[in-house]
């Protein structure tokens, strides 16, 4: 049987044949979907406790930082709250997410830097979908969540 016909046939297995052609598959370089899932959390879980573990706790605070700096200058503008914002004002919404990436971006940049670093030194490949995750994680979550609070706490304590 031809490579051809192997591709053509429908995929009933049953297990030793699920065996031989998931075999295959890792022979071949390539991954199912539960794996690259498996891969990618073990990966994540192990960004806890490997090198470069102070990014974990420093990128996020200066994403904060940030946050609240900028909604500082929004209560002092007199501008809605950030996240809702972008909901709410659509012709706002470009403007409002330009200013958000010159603020977050840098930090956002950084994120991905060092999780490119880490992983060339724990897993000696590039993950990119996994670095995106992380930096995402680490500096646009906080400072999208933290801005409109910071915005209005500082309006209140006028």
């Amino acid at each position: 049987m031809d490579r051809g016909e192997r591709c053509r046939r429908p995929l009933l297995l049953d297990g030793e044949k699920a065996r031989q052609v998931e075999s295959e598959a890792d022979r071949k370089g390539r991954m199912s979907i539960e794996e690259t899932a498996s891969r990618f959390f073990e990966n994540l879980i192990g960004r806890l406790h490997g090198p470069l573990k102070f990014r974990l706790v420093l990128q996020p605070l200066m994403a904060v930082f940030v946050a609240i700096r900028d909604g500082r200058k929004d209560a002092n503008e007199g501008r809605v709250g950030y996240f809702w914002a972008l909901f709410t004002e659509p012709g706002q919404r470009r403007d409002l997410l330009r200013n958000g990436w010159q603020s977050v971006g840098k930090v956002f940049i950084i994120a991905m830097i060092l999780d490119a670093v880490y992983q060339f030194i724990v897993v000696r490949w590039f993950y990119p979908g996994e670095a995106l995750v992380v930096a995402v994680v680490l500096a646009i979550v906080p400072y999208v969540l933290l801005r409109g609070p910071a915005s209005r706490l500082t309006s209140r304590m006028r």
